[in-house]
């Protein structure tokens, strides 16, 4: 079953921990160590494995309910015909659903605000005036983000700019974890040639992230998954 699960899951890299949560929902009655110690015994375990190392804000920022606080940030991606390009997404601290993404070759404060106007009409339906009063957006002091075309935008459709650290990248972990896995996920053992077959990688990406990707702080649901069972015990009370 561990086997069967490594080769037909979509991700590259995942540990023990995700494989034992996917068997127990087939049902199988295996405890974590014993999935441990099969894929030990076996040489199954990831390559990416190594020392953890434990970071406060990598990736464990959870809020309390959704549309509190949301994170961006651009990651550049290497391609043969077109150079670099970059990739700027938008992602929801409780769930680290990824909102809106957008792939371009000029990484300025246009491209920036793509993904978040597109998470904005996904979220709340348009981008109007104060649509999205009582949001936050956890970003970095990149000169994309604390232009003031982009600092008005945001402010325009209600959102609060709440700034990471100078120089300390884990004050906004949830942005920086959703583009290690981003990478992690599209570019082992992979050329891109254009832009365009990089639009495609992280178009293909997203969707199985946000339906399959099993988080811990999630307790091993998707986000997706989390989202529909929040709204669903919001309905039932």
């Amino acid at each position: 079953m561990i086997r069967e699960d490594i080769a037909t899951t979509p991700f590259k890299g995942e540990g023990h921990r995700k494989i034992h949560a996917r068997l127990k929902r087939q049902k199988a009655k295996v405890g974590r160590n014993r999935v441990l110690d099969v894929m030990k015994e076996n040489n199954l375990l990831s390559p990416h494995r190594g020392i953890q190392v434990q970071d406060p804000h990598d990736g464990t920022i959870i809020t309390d309910a959704p549309n509190l606080m949301w994170c961006s940030d651009g990651t550049k991606i290497l391609t043969v015909d077109d150079g670099w390009v970059w990739v700027f997404s938008v992602e929801e601290h409780w769930n680290a659903e990824c909102l809106g993404w957008h792939v371009c070759k000029v990484g300025d404060r246009f491209a920036a605000l793509e993904p978040v106007t597109q998470a904005v009409k996904k979220v709340y339906g348009s981008i109007g005036k104060g649509i999205a009063n009582g949001l936050k957006l956890r970003i970095d002091n990149g000169s994309q983000y604390t232009s003031d075309y982009f600092l008005k935008q945001i402010a325009y459709m209600g959102i609060q700019d709440s700034f990471g650290l100078v120089k300390q990248p884990q004050t906004n972990g949830v942005a920086e974890r959703f583009n290690r896995t981003l990478k992690e996920q599209i570019l082992n053992g992979r050329a891109f040639y254009n832009i365009e077959e990089v639009r495609d990688a992280v178009r293909q990406f997203v969707e199985q992230y946000n339906a399959q990707w099993l988080l811990a702080k999630l307790n091993y649901q998707s986000p997706i998954e989390a989202r529909q069972n929040y709204y669903k015990m919001r309905g039932a009370a």
